[in-house]
């Protein structure tokens, strides 16, 4: 299957929290939306393993996440790139 007959891959933006195990880290993922009767704003967290092959991103780092095949029992995501690095 080519590049071009492959489809999108979702992506998403969020920031390490933990980057204490070996080519992975946890992402946070925050999303806000409107509650349907309420319209309360509620701000809701996920959090994915995500595969980073060279060890790159550190905690705090803002990084983008791309969906990939099963790496392993909960990682199905791949840092693709460091967007902003954390600096104390």
């Amino acid at each position: 299957m080519s590049e071009e007959t492959r489809p999108s891959r979702k992506t998403f933006q969020g920031v390490v929290v933990s980057d204490k195990m070996d080519k992975t880290r946890v992402i946070r993922i925050e999303r806000q939306y409107k509650h349907p009767k309420y319209s309360k704003v509620i701000r809701v967290s996920d959090r994915y393993y995500a595969h980073d092959e060279g060890n790159t991103s550190k905690l705090g780092d803002l990084v983008e996440i791309m969906s990939t095949r099963p790496l392993s029992k909960l990682k199905r995501w791949r840092v693709t790139r460091v967007i902003t690095a954390f600096t104390v």
